[in-house]
């Protein structure tokens, strides 16, 4: 074999060899893992703190990727394929599918854009219903969610003077992670409440304790009310039986002892025999408001107990079940006249 016979057969083998690798590259980092018609994904979670190589092993594992290997070489050195900087990969949790190539879960992960739990929390619900529909969401356990509700430290932190969040933890929609720690979780839920009420002018510039008994109220206005333009007035009654040193007769008080201390169904109708139950809470027996919150107030209900209207009104019975309206009485008997009625509000549940 002459020279230029052996340099042509040496640069024919080069150049196999070049496209040989270029096209394995290609196919890495650019063909999926698994071609698959299905859509489904595959929940990752990349721990804060985890290494690009033990990101790589999690990916292999999920049957992400081929080669861990070669994944961190596409994120270390991404000048080889074009790119000027290597990745910044960040923790979270994604839904990551089969059909993505390695480049597109390296711009996945590098994005930092997580799953998210899109979770709405309706007024009125007790901390013990959030959390069970924070269990059920995956967001955080219900136990973990109602030990960080009595945290000292967090209770400390926001000069709570209770033994739990209980009234502070604002109604909304939120978008958690799964897995998020409980405490974050009620921060989260608390620093949304303060924010809320800086748009009330009675709460600016006072302590929480100063307004701690307005939060107890608005927890009560929340679980009587149906329609939001009768939330003041029935906040007028409470207020003028306050400063009478009349009970509330709040059948909402009732039912928070039946389903948050006695752990009973959340009754449709309140009875005589409930209204004996001997408990601080029970408004028929004792004047004055509940010794805390009964439920997580919204907005509607903690303007109307921060500034309830001036109205001679004592009494309020429901009237049209359909449309949620009451009516409003001066005296027992118009009161009587108007159809003396104990039953509650909707179950305090999201469903």
């Amino acid at each position: 074999m002459n020279k230029k016979t052996f340099a042509r057969c040496a640069a024919a083998s080069v150049s196999a060899v070049f496209l040989f690798v270029l096209a394995f590259l290609l196919t890495e980092l650019y063909v999926p893992a698994s071609i698959s018609k299905k859509s489904e994904k595959i929940r990752v979670e990349i721990p804060s703190g985890t290494s690009t190589r033990k990101i790589a092993s999690i990916l292999k594992k999920s049957e992400l990727i081929r080669s861990e290997n070669f994944f961190y070489v596409s994120s270390k050195f991404p000048f080889v394929f074009g790119r000027k900087t290597p990745y910044l990969l960040k923790s979270g949790v994604y839904e990551l599918s089969p059909n993505m190539t390695v480049s597109q879960i390296l711009s996945e992960l590098e994005s930092g854009h997580q799953e998210y739990i899109k979770t709405v929390l309706p007024e009125g619900l007790t901390v013990s219903k959030i959390a069970e529909i924070l269990d059920e969401e995956g967001v955080c356990k219900k136990q973990d969610f109602m030990l960080a509700s009595r945290n000292y430290s967090l209770l400390k932190k926001y000069q709570i003077p209770a033994a739990n969040m209980e009234g502070f933890l604002f109604p909304d929609t939120y978008f958690f992670t799964p897995g998020m720690k409980a405490e974050e979780v009620i921060e989260m839920m608390v620093n949304n409440f303060f924010k809320k009420i800086e748009s009330i002018p009675e709460f600016s510039g006072k302590s929480v304790s100063e307004y701690y008994s307005t939060i107890v109220l608005a927890s009560v206005v929340e679980r009587e009310y149906r329609v939001a333009r009768e939330a003041p007035l029935i906040a007028s009654v409470f207020k003028n039986r306050i400063e009478q040193n009349i009970g509330l007769y709040s059948c909402a008080t009732i039912e928070y002892i039946i389903t948050e201390i006695l752990g009973r169904p959340h009754p449709d109708v309140i009875t005589y025999d409930d209204l004996k139950i001997d408990s601080p809470y029970n408004t028929y027996k004792w004047a004055g408001l509940p010794p805390s919150p009964i439920s997580n107030p919204g907005i509607v209900a903690l303007k109307a107990a921060a500034n309830p209207p001036k109205t001679d009104y004592y009494y309020f019975t429901l009237n049209d079940e359909m449309n949620g309206t009451h009516t409003f009485s001066k005296s027992f008997s118009s009161h009587s006249k108007a159809g003396i009625q104990f039953k509650t509000k909707k179950a305090a549940s999201s469903k």
